[in-house]
């Protein structure tokens, strides 16, 4: 089979899975993107090449990866624009912030905490040959507290809670938490690029760089371009080529100086206009391409790295822990943060389910944290189960803790 026709049957391989378990998850109450996640588990080596390893081999042979793995770079970098792009500070009062403040930092830092505990144990067995303690740990320490803010605003939007107390709560916490961990990330990965002062100061005086040309020099420049456009309500084809530009070679840049182009894309998308219209007429043209096309795309390579050896002998301990601590942290965090705020337990532990979602977010990290080295294919495989469970687990808790009651004008609710 020559490569272009190889390349087709993955993808439409890929493509149909998606479809088929995205519908599946549908049906049971859950947002497509599980489902989606979770075909890219299944087209791996625990599912698909253990049940037809001559089919799997041929249809992902080793050597026709680098092609998806660059579809896969683009849609990652497309996703990680949109984000961007949605992402707004948290409004509201300043006891609303304030709150939102709260329960973001603690998500990250009581769940950070936990993974820097767990570390000791886990870097000896599933660190890779060479990786020093911290730059693993802190990679554990970051996985562990991801929220997926587009899946949590799906969940929402979906279960119509995006008005209530806790769902208003969790989003302006999960801005927080996303900033504050991609920040992490980007030190984790500097920190480990190369094992030399050298290879660490080339990526942060890159990194600055980066940070300076978008938010002076590109930011004023888009703004000026695409704010008459705007006005008209109408987005031309040239201002929209001059966006995919911009974020490619923001994407680009950030992948030369060592870190990776999800950066680049979505300090991008933060620089853009926060206008809705824009965000519409953006969403309504990349998203369709970036989220149904080339996102299952990155699932099936994610699916790859995995391995049924992540579950053999103390390899099932390790991962129940990692799955402990991923929930207990996340859920303990942020349901203390909203109770010092104010708010009762149901809402708080509520605020903690919807919180613990890790998605598309979580996934992304832990492909960053697989291709630069820092774990290995049984540790990718526990986070990568713990990210499927993790976000399942959502809806299902916030049923069980979250009194629906009609959403007032200043965000609170009444219960019956």
């Amino acid at each position: 089979m020559n490569a272009p026709t190889l390349l087709l049957v993955q993808l439409t391989t890929i493509l149909i899975a998606a479809r088929l378990c995205g519908f599946v998850l549908r049906r049971i109450g859950q947002p497509a993107v599980i489902g989606e996640m979770a075909a890219g588990l299944l087209l791996g080596p625990i599912v698909f090449g253990a049940w037809l390893p001559d089919l799997h081999a041929l249809v992902f042979a080793t050597s026709s990866l680098p092609a998806l793995s660059g579809l896969g770079t683009v849609g990652v970098a497309l996703f990680m624009f949109l984000v961007g792009l949605e992402l707004r500070a948290p409004d509201g009062t300043r006891a609303q912030v304030r709150s939102a403040v709260l329960v973001g930092g603690l998500g990250i830092a009581v769940p950070l905490l936990f993974g820097l505990a767990v570390s000791p144990y886990l870097h000896p067995r599933y660190a890779p040959d060479g990786v020093p303690f911290w730059p693993f740990a802190l990679f554990v320490a970051a996985a562990m507290s991801v929220t997926a803010f587009p899946v949590l605003a799906r969940i929402l939007r979906d279960r119509g809670l995006t008005r209530s107390v806790p769902g208003r709560l969790a989003l302006s916490a999960a801005v927080i938490d996303d900033g504050c961990v991609w920040i992490l990330l980007a030190f984790v990965l500097a920190l480990s690029r190369g094992g030399s002062a050298d290879g660490v100061l080339v990526t942060v005086l890159g990194a600055a760089a980066l940070v300076a040309v978008v938010f002076v020099l590109l930011k004023p420049l888009y703004a000026r371009l695409l704010r008459p456009r705007i006005g008209h309500g109408e987005l031309p084809a040239a201002a929209f080529a001059w966006i995919l530009i911009g974020c490619v070679a923001c994407a680009a840049f950030a992948e030369w100086i060592g870190l990776h182009a999800v950066f680049g894309a979505f300090l991008f998308g933060i620089a853009q206009p926060r206008d809705d219209r824009l965000l519409d007429a953006l969403t309504t043209r990349i998203e369709p391409v970036a989220v149904l096309f080339l996102m299952p795309v990155v699932f099936a390579l994610a699916g790859q790295h995995t391995t049924l050896g992540a579950f053999v002998g103390a390899g099932l301990g390790a991962a129940a822990l990692v799955l402990a601590v991923a929930i207990v942290g996340k859920i303990a965090g942020c349901a203390t943060g909203a109770r010092l705020s104010g708010h009762g337990w149901r809402d708080s532990l509520a605020v903690g389910s919807l919180m613990n979602a890790r998605g598309l977010m979580e996934l992304i990290v832990i492909k960053i944290g697989y291709e630069a080295g820092l774990i290995g294919p049984e540790l990718f495989t526990m986070l990568f189960v713990m990210t499927l469970l993790t976000t399942f687990m959502a809806s299902p808790l916030v049923s069980v803790f979250h009194r629906r009651g009609a959403a007032l004008p200043d965000g609170r609710e009444t219960h019956s």
